[in-house]
């Protein structure tokens, strides 16, 4: 599944010449709204759509009033929806939802298609719209809150770099990882230096990489939006990834294996000259304790907790039996 911001990048570029769509932001939100400010949907002339800002009911409705015509966009404008009982029945918004949007017209130009690269290059990007004038303006960025808006004044998007997962090994588990993570928005790239298990490896739409772990993640994975997953349980590959991994600005970083596979991990990145602040970045036995077993069960603990951790969740020190499970049960235990 394509991440939802090269989603909207590919849509817009992808524009014909002279051809105008509609870019909806989510801006605001009152009460249960499915999706967070900074959300974003495209509608494009003939009504098709890309991204989203509910679950689907002010999308249909956005789709009418493109056709119609009662959007114009020339100027950014202001849209609400669910700002009385009525409408929010009629639409279908959760109980209380309220939700307003900011919409300009947009076309392919040059503009985006630079914004477009840039965020290919894993650069994170300013577009910055001035509510008056419907000017627009791009600027580098560093990290910092996605999505900003002052009133009356301008609206800020930051575009990339996209979420993305390196993972080390082309395992079973791998196979059912990768999906997940997809479905999510993630780009999965996954990295084994060895030959055999690439040329097993059969599952389409992902990228392998037969680079050394360590030189893949310090190439690609320095930076806030990268998880690092570490699946060989072989040292060689293992230990030197999430070295380098632990030094750099990854997000996330995990290793499957038990408490005592972990002990002997964490004891050998220290004889590496890692401090404890570093190493206690590592989370192993990796994913969150659902008590998972099979390969598929392991892949969802990991997902999930993935998911808490960007989502700045404090998770609770994972619990571990005498024999050394980890979140993920026996089938982690070496």
């Amino acid at each position: 599944m394509i991440n939802p911001d090269d989603e909207i990048l590919d849509a817009v570029c992808a524009l014909p010449d002279g051809a105008r769509a509609w870019l909806f932001t989510v801006v605001e939100t009152w009460g249960s709204s499915p999706r967070p400010p900074g959300s974003l949907l495209l509608i494009d002339g003939h009504g098709r759509q890309d991204g989203s800002v509910s679950g689907g009911c002010v999308e249909q409705d956005l789709v009418e009033r493109v056709r119609g015509g009662g959007v114009s966009g020339e100027m950014p404008e202001s849209l609400s929806f669910g700002a009385d009982p009525g409408e929010s029945a009629r639409l279908g918004l959760p109980c209380g939802g309220r939700l307003d949007l900011i919409v300009e017209r947009v076309e392919a130009s040059a503009q985006w298609h630079l914004l477009r690269q840039r965020v290919a290059a894993r650069e994170a990007v300013e577009r910055r719209v001035c509510l008056r004038t419907g000017e627009v303006s791009l600027h580098a960025t560093g990290p910092r809150d996605a999505f900003r808006l002052e009133p009356g004044a301008s609206l800020t998007r930051v575009f990339g770099p996209s979420w993305q997962m390196v993972i080390i090994g082309a395992t079973h588990i791998a196979r059912f990882l990768v999906p997940i993570v997809q479905s999510l928005g993630y780009r999965a790239v996954v990295c084994d230096p060895r030959e055999d298990q690439r040329e097993a490896w059969d599952l389409s739409g992902t990228e392998l990489d037969p680079g050394m772990p360590d030189d893949v993640v310090a190439a690609r994975a320095d930076d806030p939006r990268s998880a690092v997953v570490a699946l060989t349980h072989d040292p060689k590959l293992d230990d030197m990834a999430l070295m380098q991994a632990l030094t750099g600005r990854a997000f996330y970083v995990g290793a499957l294996g038990s408490r005592r596979t972990q002990q002997s991990r964490r004891a050998r990145l220290s004889e590496l000259g890692l401090g404890p602040e570093q190493i206690a970045r590592l989370r192993g036995p990796v994913g969150l304790p659902i008590g998972g077993r099979t390969p598929p069960e392991i892949a969802v603990a990991i997902a999930a907790e993935i998911v808490a951790v960007r989502n700045g969740r404090a998770l609770a020190e994972q619990g571990r039996d005498e024999g050394g499970e980890g979140a993920v049960g026996g089938a982690a235990r070496r």
